[in-house]
């Protein structure tokens, strides 16, 4: 079994489009390198990102643990959570020293605990901060440095207040600004609400983008298909997309060919899931545990006959600690005895 997904190579007319196109956002506890290399497996072309990185955690802690990942997986960008210039500078040198194409700074998470670190969603307030943040990474680093941010916060919301922070961005030089459509509440929501309670606002990232026209603007939040790309394309850089991209993870397969132009051949499911098993197979023998392994697997086959039997027997047989390839593999029978490799269900992309 190969545990080498294609490389990355130029897709049809890809030199003309956006590096940042089609990406698929950070997230925290799902996109680990062993997700990227599932979502590489399936799409050559879409930018992905690391889970947030707090820069003190990355200066102190483990930096294997942190950075690591398959040189595979390429365009892969590292986001950094933090406050202090200097800090993110050293940060951001250690991930570009790792080989990652972009460092992007969190400036929309609203969980307490970014909070707490007087980062993510909370600097918006803070333009001048987050400007100079940006100059230090720019000035100690030769890749992109990006910001991934929100509209507004709390009742800090005009577009005004967002024009000025994306003003004060564009002084220093930062080119590309990752939007998560929605404003966020610091105090009263959840994460999770804070994903779906505040509405969607398109509209105000357009107005961005018209404003700024030399800057990359990218759209994030309520993407849930490839279908609902394309207008936004009309008129944006790129779109970000989210739990969608974990949650149904196959619709990357559809990914090349409905955005980037690409004629090559779909992979069905089962061709996947083989891919996968190479590298699994490599990763259980450097020490990794299967349940790791396994949990990027969970939703292959959502929306499919067998699924449900699928994930139950991940979440049972790939849990021990000395588990090994063989009940990984053995998953292929849940949905192989319903749905059979040949079948069209499986080299449908969700949104081919």
């Amino acid at each position: 079994m190969s545990a080498t997904p294609p490389r990355h190579t130029p897709a049809g007319d890809v030199a003309a489009h956006s590096q940042w196109r089609f990406c698929v956002a950070p997230m925290m506890q799902y996109t680990d390198r062993h997700f990227r290399y599932l979502a590489r497996i399936m799409s050559r072309e879409a930018r992905l990102y690391t889970e947030m990185v707090v820069a003190d955690a990355l200066l102190h802690g483990d930096r294997d643990r942190f950075l690591r990942h398959s040189p595979d997986e390429h365009p892969v960008a590292l986001q950094l959570g933090g406050c202090e210039p200097e800090a993110l500078a050293r940060a951001a040198v250690l991930g570009e020293a790792e080989g990652y194409c972009e460092i992007n700074l969190n400036v929309g998470c609203p969980s307490d605990r970014v909070q707490s670190g007087k980062f993510g969603a909370s600097l918006m307030a803070e333009p001048a901060l987050v400007a100079r943040c940006i100059e230090a990474m720019q000035q100690a680093v030769e890749v992109p440095v990006t910001v991934k941010t929100r509209i507004g916060i709390d009742r800090n919301d005009s577009y005004e207040e967002l024009f000025r922070f994306v003003e004060a961005l564009d002084r220093v030089g930062c080119t590309v600004l990752i939007v998560h459509a929605r404003k966020a509440w610091l105090d009263g929501l959840s994460p999770r609400e804070n994903r779906e309670i505040p509405p969607l606002r398109y509209d105000v990232v357009r107005q961005v983008k018209r404003d700024f026209p030399h800057l990359t603007i990218v759209i994030n939040g309520g993407i849930v298909d490839l279908s609902s790309t394309e207008d936004l394309l009309v008129d944006l850089d790129g779109v970000m997309i989210g739990r969608a991209a974990y949650h149904t993870p196959f619709l990357l397969s559809a990914v090349d060919r409905a955005v980037f132009g690409s004629n090559e051949p779909v992979l069905d499911r089962f061709d996947v899931f083989e891919r996968y098993l190479g590298y699994a197979e490599t990763e259980l023998a450097a020490g990794t545990y299967l349940r790791h392994l396994a949990k990027p697997l969970h939703y292959l086959f959502q929306g499919e006959p067998g699924a449900r039997q699928w994930r139950r027997h991940l979440s049972e047989r790939c849990i021990s600690p000395t588990a090994g390839i063989d009940a990984l593999a053995s998953a292929r029978r849940c949905v192989e005895r319903v749905l059979p490799p040949d079948s069209e269900n499986t080299k449908r992309g969700a949104a081919a």
